[in-house]
């Protein structure tokens, strides 16, 4: 498809909860075409029974290591109004183009959908697993991302096909 089809993902991080308006600074004509989708990372709705993993629901985790969680269904509340406690809103721009005449709208949809599943899996898995790297620094990062590496190599050459596929539900 060449220059046909290609997706781009771009994301601010920002101490808030998500309440800052067009943060990737889009021109006007770009931004009316927009569409916000908000993630609660608690939300059990969020997500599908085939995605579902008890250890990875904020809504039951608790950090040994800070004290945070479980989330209930007002945490954003709670947070907002305690002010020590950090908090951070990703802010994802997907663009998509598949200029495929017949398939183009049903196809970016599809991506779109299954990228929005993507993040809020993505972001329970991570709030859960905050007592594995709260306390890391740069050297510690730098060599789990070079294990990492090394890792993903080694599964490519010899290992199975591991993750996540797509749904039409």
């Amino acid at each position: 498809m060449k220059d046909d089809f290609f997706i781009k993902i771009e994301t601010w991080h920002k101490p808030d909860f998500g309440n800052l308006e067009n943060v990737h600074g889009l021109d006007a004509e770009t931004w009316k075409d927009v569409e916000v989708i908000p993630i609660d990372i608690a939300d059990r709705s969020e997500i599908s029974e085939d995605d579902y993993k008890p250890e990875e629901d904020p809504a039951t985790y608790r950090s040994e290591k800070t004290g945070r969680g479980p989330l209930n269904k007002d945490w954003m509340k709670e947070v907002l109004n305690n002010p020590s406690c950090p908090h951070m809103c990703a802010y994802k721009l997907v663009t998509v183009k598949f200029r495929w005449w017949g398939l183009q709208g049903r196809m970016e949809k599809f991506i779109h959908k299954q990228e929005k599943r993507l993040f809020t899996n993505f972001h329970r898995q991570l709030f859960c697993s905050l007592d594995r790297w709260v306390d890391l620094n740069m050297d510690d990062i730098r060599r789990m991302e070079d294990e990492t590496q090394r890792e993903l190599d080694e599964m490519r050459q010899k290992g199975t096909v591991r993750g996540m596929s797509a749904k039409d539900e």
